[in-house]
């Protein structure tokens, strides 16, 4: 049995700075997370994605987001629980919760923060004919290694952020990198959506708008990829990779049965502290809910700092909470 202040439901990199917000505080922390490592979608799916809206940081890879949020988080000896997926909650009439695993793990907490990002995602395919038989065979939904696609032809799907930073980024790794998205304007940022106009502007990419993938083609392994524009002109590009960037369709799991208030798959919050229906239980990062809401880490890290300040409160009723900034106190582990 694990005894802490707070149980948090996910080691992203929200979660992670959760642990921070409160050990400022002086609260423990134990993080559960199903994947078997920290840091959530930056560890699985992108470790080598660049990061550009974090303060202080112009650029950074996840991977190395993650392994600094660690170095940030090691003077409070949080507590982890990894490759084990939270199967139950429950509350004693003492006001102490326990989280339960699919491991028979047990985590009395006196609060719970769920940080879980999407919570149980995967990601949403295109419906093109053949696809499912070339999954691992050239369709890839996330990049974890650039450099597997040195001097090779890829075919990107997509008009988001993910679509627009992998095209950037892979333009001068790639042979040939081909961006397809079926509206002419992007939803991601406008700066990513700039550079890559001006990288199909000076020929380094290939950029095809109001365009629509239809199907593709190999025996055993990708070797095209065909799509259809706006006059129902279909066009066959050779590829060797094709990566559809669609987003994570969410799944909360359990989380669903915890009597939260859902809506539309993410769980509401009150944006006074992100506390939510049910006292004791906080949601920060992309699981959470409400108006206004941008699914940021910059915006997570704010939701996280509020949360620890609440939670204290309600952790620790009898005690007066001291805020002091750290560039005055510098930071004190346990």
């Amino acid at each position: 049995m694990v005894q802490t202040d707070i149980c948090i439901i996910g080691a992203g990199p929200i979660g992670l700075f959760a642990v921070f917000e409160a050990g400022l505080l002086r609260m423990r922390c134990h993080l559960v997370d199903v994947l078997p490592q920290v840091g959530g979608q930056l560890s699985e799916i992108y470790p080598k994605k660049p990061i550009y809206d974090i303060p202080g940081f112009p650029e950074i890879l996840a991977g190395d987001l993650v392994d600094n949020l660690m170095k940030q988080i090691a003077p409070f000896k949080p507590g982890f629980t990894l490759g084990e997926k939270v199967s139950g909650l429950s509350k004693s009439d003492d006001g102490i919760f326990t989280v339960e695993t699919s491991e028979g793990t047990r985590i009395r907490a006196k609060a719970v923060v769920i940080a879980g990002g999407l919570g149980c995602f995967e990601p949403r395919k295109p419906e093109i004919d053949g696809l499912d038989h070339f999954e691992g065979n050239g369709v890839l939904y996330f990049v974890k290694d650039p450099d597997r696609f040195k001097n090779k032809r890829l075919v990107i799907g997509g008009g988001g952020d993910s679509a627009l930073d992998w095209t950037i980024h892979l333009a001068s790794l790639a042979e040939r990198v081909t961006l397809i998205h079926r509206n002419e304007t992007f939803r991601g940022a406008p700066d990513s959506a700039q550079k890559v106009f001006d990288l199909a502007r000076e020929g380094k990419i290939d950029l095809l708008l109001k365009t629509q993938l239809k199907r593709v083609g190999g025996n055993g392994r990708l070797t095209s990829v065909s799509c259809v524009d706006a006059q129902q002109n279909e066009h066959v590009i050779e590829a060797d990779y094709l990566i559809p960037l669609y987003g994570l369709s969410p799944r909360l799991g359990p989380i669903a049965e915890w009597g939260l208030t859902i809506d539309k798959n993410a769980i509401a919050v009150d944006t006074f502290d992100y506390s939510t229906n049910v006292p004791g239980i906080y949601a920060i990062g992309d699981i959470n809910t409400y108006p206004g809401k941008l699914k940021l880490i910059l915006s997570g890290f704010h939701e996280a700092a509020l949360m620890a300040q609440s939670a204290f409160k309600y952790v620790y009723p009898d005690q007066k909470l001291s805020f002091k900034y750290t560039t005055v106190n510098g930071i004190h582990g346990f």
